[in-house]
């Protein structure tokens, strides 16, 4: 069965959440608290849903789907990226991530979202199977950055005050100005 995440399912998704670290070889980049994802799911601003695959024989949470409403500048609608997706090792097989999969393409059918995106590492062979076989198309043209830690602090600093302008308009993440960059294209 596939549901909501209710405030009662955070310390399985927690779990869950360090499970997959764990699997992605990334343990010590989970820092996550139950606290933090609470808040993020069910406090006064949650911008993040999660789904819950539930084993019925058991009544237990056997994988999880976190995701978030993103925007689509060339199509003007919304979309959601799906964060992370999980099934626990001993529920693989029963079709769990693809239920949860199908039930966030129905979220995004029902409300006229027209993508639905997600990253994979590259060498997780039998995720990307599963994936294309669902009819999904690997976005090799595209390569994510991120800006963390020291990186992140020092740019940030770089920011004007609001009455002070800012950069130049139009030089946005995904715009054309001298600041971003010709041709930075389009990724939401």
């Amino acid at each position: 069965m596939i549901r909501p995440a209710t405030p009662a399912d955070v310390p399985a998704i927690h779990a869950m959440i360090r499970e997959l670290a764990e699997y992605e070889r990334a343990l010590d980049a989970a820092r996550a608290t139950p606290r933090q994802l609470r808040e993020a799911l069910f406090g006064a601003d949650a911008a993040v849903f999660a789904l819950i695959a539930q084993d019925d024989s058991v009544g237990e949470p056997v994988g999880f789907a976190l995701w978030f409403r993103n925007f689509s500048t060339w199509t003007g609608t919304h979309g959601i990226y799906l964060e992370d997706l999980y099934v626990r090792p001993e529920a693989r097989g029963a079709g769990h991530g693809r239920a949860l999969l199908a039930e966030l393409a129905r979220i995004c059918v029902e409300r006229g979202y027209q993508r639905f995106e997600w990253a994979v590492l590259d060498w997780n062979e039998p995720s990307i199977g599963f994936y294309k076989s669902l009819g999904a198309v690997p976005m090799d043209e595209w390569t994510v950055h991120r800006l963390t830690g020291e990186p992140l602090r020092t740019l940030a600093e770089r920011a004007r005050p609001a009455d002070g302008g800012g950069e130049k308009a139009g030089g946005g993440a995904h715009g054309s100005g001298a600041d971003a960059g010709a041709g930075t294209g389009e990724a939401g």
